[in-house]
């Protein structure tokens, strides 16, 4: 009768993955990415050691988990002063019917609990899958606004017939640019189709996202 090999931690499993990919982004300089990826693996990291009980596997994890913060650490800090000087720029090219893209992996990054308010400037929202006229858009806006309303969230509307370009900020300092603004999907050809209500499987027209970060973000 084959026997099996010992069970393997999960957490550790996913720490491993996590940790690699950490490395591998941050060899690619993508530091912001590697950042999150270092801070996830190094708290699944965390629970395996407390659930370890081998005084040897403790002190390897220990020196693991203390190098890793170290590099941690050290791109928290040039990503900070990179804030603090306004130098920041990460750059997303997104290519022709591109999956993988919804507005939650986008933003997740850069939206957490310190954003209290969020600026949008979109002048392009008119095709037919936006609202078939101004006043169906307009109609379709109040009723989000109620919808937030709902849930705590205030949406203040302004229109105007000058400006052009297309602009995100939040509150923590991130300015988002999008070649296309936030129509950069393509219309699905169907209600059953997938992407119809998940995003992330819905293709994208070819544009560029831009990603900056100012510590003095103005409203707009």
């Amino acid at each position: 009768m084959a026997r099996s090999g010992p069970k393997q931690d999960p957490n550790s499993t996913s720490a491993v993955t996590l940790l690699k990919r950490a490395m591998e982004l941050d060899s690619e300089c993508h530091y912001q990415q590697a950042l999150v990826c270092y801070q996830e693996g190094i708290d699944l990291l965390l629970q395996v050691l407390k659930a370890t009980k081998d005084d040897t596997k403790k002190c390897n994890l220990r020196k693991k988990i203390s190098d890793y913060m170290d590099r941690a650490e050290k791109i928290k800090e040039y990503l900070d002063q990179e804030k603090e000087e306004g130098r920041y720029h990460k750059q997303i090219k997104i290519e022709e019917n591109a999956t993988g893209f919804s507005y939650e992996s986008l933003f997740q990054e850069y939206l957490n609990e310190s954003v209290t308010e969020v600026w949008i400037e979109d002048p392009y929202i008119r095709q037919t899958h936006q609202g078939s006229g101004r006043e169906e858009q307009r109609m379709g806006l109040k009723e989000i606004k109620e919808s937030l309303g709902n849930h705590g969230v205030f949406l203040e509307l302004e229109y105007s017939s000058s400006i052009h370009d297309r602009e995100i900020r939040f509150s923590n300092g991130w300015m988002v640019k999008i070649g296309r603004g936030l129509d950069y999907f393509k219309k699905p050809k169907g209600r059953f189709t997938l992407g119809y209500c998940d995003f992330d499987l819905r293709p994208c027209r070819e544009t560029t996202v831009d990603i900056f970060h100012n510590k003095h973000t103005r409203k707009i």
